[in-house]
């Protein structure tokens, strides 16, 4: 990256939809479609190299020393018997030549 451009920061977070495990990053604050990968599966979970990849393939790398949390939600907003969601997410950024 040259030293005239700088890298954004954003949420990127990853999800079951449809039985797939997605990834997706989180532009707020812009018109930009948001990036997403499907990884065509629900088990089992992406390995933490999968979801880099996915990442790096989408333009956007971990900020270091970020780690992926993850959140338990339900599938019905408060019903306590649906199903749970996990979500996982972390703070990532553009890589230099990508156009996010």
């Amino acid at each position: 990256m040259s030293g005239q451009e700088t890298a954004r920061e954003f949420t990127s977070q990853m999800a079951v939809r449809r039985g797939r495990w997605r990834l997706y990053v989180a532009l707020l604050g812009t018109t930009e479609r948001w990036p997403e990968h499907s990884f065509n599966r629900a088990l089992p979970v992406p390995t933490f190299t999968e979801r880099a990849d996915a990442l790096s393939a989408l333009g956007f790398e971990l900020l270091p020393g970020a780690e992926w949390t993850w959140t338990e939600d339900s599938e019905t907003h408060g019903d306590p018997s649906s199903a749970v969601l996990l979500i996982a997410e972390t703070r990532v950024r553009s890589r230099a030549g990508v156009g996010a």
